[in-house]
C-alpha cells in the first residue's frame, strides 16, 4: 500500500471517530492551545488558520483572544463538529497539503497534533508558508516520545509484548517521527522557515473508570486504534489486561487515571 492508501485510511477514520475524539482527547489536546498560540504572538486582529482543526479548539481559543480566524480539515465529520460547537467561527473542509487559501492571507497558522496523520508532512508545511503572509509564525504540536506520552507508549507496549505489530494497516509516516526536537527543526528550515525553536509541554490525560488507554486509543484514534482492531479476540483481550495493570500506577485519591502526556512545540518565522 502507498502513501495514498495512508491519506485515505486516516480521512476515513476521522470521519468515523470525531465524537470518540472530542470525548477522549479534547481536553487532553486542549492543554496545550495557550502555549501555541503565545508562541505565535496571537492578539486582537490577527488572521490566524487552524490546520487540521478537527472539532476547532485552537480556532476557538484564538478567536477568545481577538483574533480573526478559519480552521480547515480533511474531515467533514469533525468540520460539522466544529461548526456545531463554535457556529460563530467559519471552517471550512480542505486538505492540509492543498490549502483552499491564497497565497499570505494569514499571520499565522497553527497545526495542533495534525502532522502525524498528513501522507505528505513537507507539502503540509510547504503550504502554510504559503498562505503566510511575510513575518507570520507558524507552530505545530506532536506528541512526545513514548516514555513521555505515557498513554501511548503503555499500549503500544502491551500490543508488542502480547499481540502482533505485523497488522494490514497502510504505511504513514513514522509515528514518533516528530519528537525528535532536531527533525522538527530541520523540516521547518527546508520548507523555508527561519529561527525554528522547539520545546515541550506537560500535558494529562484524564480518564475516569473503567476507561484506560486502551479504550481512548481503541475508540478515539485511527492509527492505534486500527492496530488495536486488528489483533486476534484473544490478544486483544490481553492487551486491555495489560494496561489497565499498568495504568493502576497513575490512579488518583478521586479514582480517575492522571496520565502524563508530554507533546513537543516546534515553532518557526516566516521571513
Amino acid at each position: 500500500m502507498g502513501q495514498l492508501d495512508f491519506s485515505t485510511f486516516e480521512h476515513e477514520g476521522w470521519e468515523r471517530v470525531a465524537q470518540a475524539y472530542h470525548e477522549y482527547f479534547g481536553d487532553l489536546t486542549a492543554q496545550s492551545n495557550q502555549a501555541m498560540l503565545e508562541t505565535l504572538c496571537i492578539r486582537r486582529g490577527a488572521r490566524f488558520l487552524d490546520v487540521a482543526c478537527g472539532p476547532g479548539y485552537l480556532a476557538a481559543a484564538a478567536a477568545r483572544s481577538g483574533a480573526d480566524v478559519a480552521g480547515v480539515d480533511f474531515s467533514v465529520a469533525m468540520v460539522d463538529k466544529a461548526r456545531r460547537v463554535f457556529p460563530a467561527l467559519e471552517f471550512r473542509v480542505g486538505d492540509a497539503e492543498d490549502l483552499p487559501f491564497p497565497d499570505a492571507s494569514f499571520s499565522a497558522v497553527g497545526i495542533s497534533f495534525g502532522m502525524l496523520h498528513f501522507a505528505h508532512p513537507e507539502r503540509a508545511l510547504a503550504e502554510a508558508f504559503r498562505v503566510l503572509q511575510p513575518n507570520g509564525r507558524i507552530a505545530f504540536t506532536v506528541w512526545a516520545t513514548p516514555n513521555k506520552a505515557v498513554g501511548f507508549g503503555m499500549v503500544l507496549k502491551a500490543i508488542e509484548e502480547h499481540g502482533t505489530t505485523d497488522v494490514p494497516v497502510p504505511p504513514g509516516p513514522p509515528f514518533f517521527r516528530f519528537s525528535d526536537w532536531e527533525e522538527s527543526k530541520r523540516l521547518l528550515l527546508d520548507a523555508g522557515f527561519v529561527q525554528p525553536e522547539v520545546r515541550e509541554l506537560d500535558l494529562t490525560l484524564v480518564l475516569r473508570a473503567p476507561n484506560t488507554p486502551f479504550h481512548a486509543l481503541l475508540r478515539g484514534g485511527v492509527r492505534v486504534s486500527a492496530l488495536l482492531h486488528a489483533q486476534t479476540p484473544a490478544a486483544l483481550a490481553s492487551i486491555e489486561r495489560a494496561v489497565a495493570h499498568e495504568a493502576q500506577a497513575y490512579r488518583s485519591d478521586t479514582g480517575d487515571l492522571r496520565l502524563p502526556m508530554s507533546c513537543v512545540l516546534a515553532s518557526a518565522l516566516k521571513p
